[in-house]
């Protein structure tokens, strides 16, 4: 008789599942979640306008539309610089403020959200969610 046979593998355990339904969404913690990622976001954005900035100020891209401005304009135009209309303190400044009405914004609609949510859920029941053990 062989070791193989002597050892027996383990009977396969049933897949439990278990039916929920969301049928509350807690607001406060929406708020929270929601003001949390917003912020990060409004990091993000205000990271990637000054990194855009740098980036097209090293590769001369301002220079080149102002060449390309001047000689649309002709030799009167004035010499206009594109760096003085949008320079990188302007740019960090409209991104800020951008990044702050956003985080504004989307922690109130995601609080209002989920008051709908809430209110729509008692009307209807909620989401089913249908949760495997594997």
């Amino acid at each position: 008789m062989c070791i193989r046979d002597r050892v027996k593998p383990a009977p396969k355990a049933k897949v439990r599942r278990a039916r929920l339904l969301v049928s509350k969404v807690d607001p406060w913690s929406v708020l929270k979640m929601a003001f949390l990622l917003s912020v990060a976001l409004g990091i993000v954005t205000v990271v990637a306008a000054i990194v855009l900035w740098t980036v097209l100020d090293l590769t001369g891209i301002f220079d080149q539309v102002d060449s390309l401005l001047g000689t649309l304009a002709g030799s009167e135009g004035g010499g206009f610089e594109l760096k003085k209309v949008a320079s990188l303190g302007q740019v960090a400044s409209f991104a800020t403020i951008i990044a702050v009405v956003n985080v504004v914004l989307l922690t109130a609609l995601s609080m209002l959200s989920a008051v709908l949510y809430n209110i729509s859920a008692t009307l209807v029941g909620g989401i089913g969610v249908t949760l495997t053990d594997d």
